[in-house]
């Protein structure tokens, strides 16, 4: 209720948070001068179960984050949990990145480096071990995280179903 005794209606707000990653500027030389743009990644979930990725690009640095959470929220997958973990082991190579994830016993927490951290912890996984290997670009590794938990759903929902 506001002060003057009125009930507030407001519509329901969904129930996503965000998680910039990275955000880059880049610069072009025109004949005009020098063209600066921004390119911002993104991670978005609901910590229950579901977890986007989006890179937005705009001249300015709020409007690239707006893009990158708008992508983020069209590309959600869901990832598979038992007991607030992945079910299985699972190693994915994406271009340069090379990302292990394993389920980890209930109490470990999330051990994970930034880019698979922002990942899983926005997908609602409270206990998993992870490793990167092969290199340091963020981007990369987030990528990579979400193919693996990709991975993880489709051989999930295969056993299910059998």
């Amino acid at each position: 209720m506001n002060p003057t005794g009125q009930e507030l209606r407001h519509a329901p707000q969904d129930q996503f948070e965000e998680k910039v990653v990275k955000i880059n500027r880049t610069s072009k030389k025109t004949k005009g001068g020098n063209k600066i743009g921004f390119s911002a990644l993104v991670v978005v979930g609901d910590r229950k179960r579901r977890v986007g990725v989006g890179l937005g690009k705009a001249p300015d640095v709020s409007s690239a984050i707006k893009k990158s959470i708008a992508i983020a929220k069209k590309h959600l997958i869901e990832v598979p949990m038992v007991n607030d973990t992945i079910p299985f082991e699972v190693v994915v190579k994406l271009g340069a990145a090379k990302i292990m994830l394993k389920p980890a016993p209930s109490g470990s927490g999330v051990i994970a480096g930034g880019a698979v951290r922002s990942v899983v912890s926005l997908a609602g996984i409270r206990n998993i071990s992870s490793k990167v290997l092969g290199t340091r670009n963020q981007a990369s590794n987030v990528y990579a995280t979400l193919e693996a938990l990709r991975t993880i759903s489709r051989i999930y929902k295969k056993k299910v179903a059998e």
